[in-house]
């Protein structure tokens, strides 16, 4: 394997990339698991191009299909995330009740007013992370919770019929705790 590819990795990282390979096989339907694991095992969890070249390398997939299913999949992240994850629903029912606001408010107290668009200007489309690392933003298409509108999902935990006031006390009590 030529150095370049591994370069960026330290010896722990290959480890865990080693191992989930080794749980999940080589083969193209291993990929979702090999990269599940390798994310959850990141401190910031998020997928390094240097991982996922080392994924390409190890289990013999083409990088362009491992990078392929790394943007495909909303539940890998190319870029660091924060300490705690909140991502508003953008679906229908959210958006009619509210979620664009809930999206602004939550922007504006965690002080990412400036950074509520990605790169293509879409402003539903976000995924932004405060200076501190504390907090990452995001949304999603649909969390498929429409009767319990507008949802927003906090640590992996799904909340409902969420006001603005509901998720500030939420962020609030996440604040307080040390990381």
């Amino acid at each position: 394997m030529p150095e370049a590819i591994v370069q960026g990795l330290n010896a722990s990282e290959k480890l865990v990339i080693d191992q989930a390979i080794a749980a999940h096989g080589d083969g193209a339907g291993a990929l979702l698991g090999i990269l599940e694991d390798v994310q959850a095992a990141n401190p910031h969890k998020f997928l390094s191009l240097d991982t996922l070249r080392y994924v390409a390398a190890k289990t013999g997939i083409p990088p362009a299909k491992v990078y392929s299913v790394a943007t495909f999949y909303a539940l890998f992240n190319l870029d660091p995330q924060g300490d705690n994850v909140v991502c508003v629903c953008r679906g229908t029912a959210c958006h009619t009740r509210g979620s664009r606001d809930l999206l602004a408010k939550l922007c504006l107290d965690l002080g990412l007013n400036d950074r509520t668009r990605d790169d293509s200007g879409d402003a539903d489309k976000v995924s932004v992370t405060t200076k501190d690392r504390r907090f990452t933003v995001r949304t999603v298409a649909c969390f498929g919770q429409c009767a319990l509108a507008p949802v927003v999902e906090v640590n992996h935990h799904i909340l409902s019929h969420v006001s603005e006031r509901t998720l500030q006390r939420e962020i609030n009590v996440l604040s307080l705790r040390k990381k």
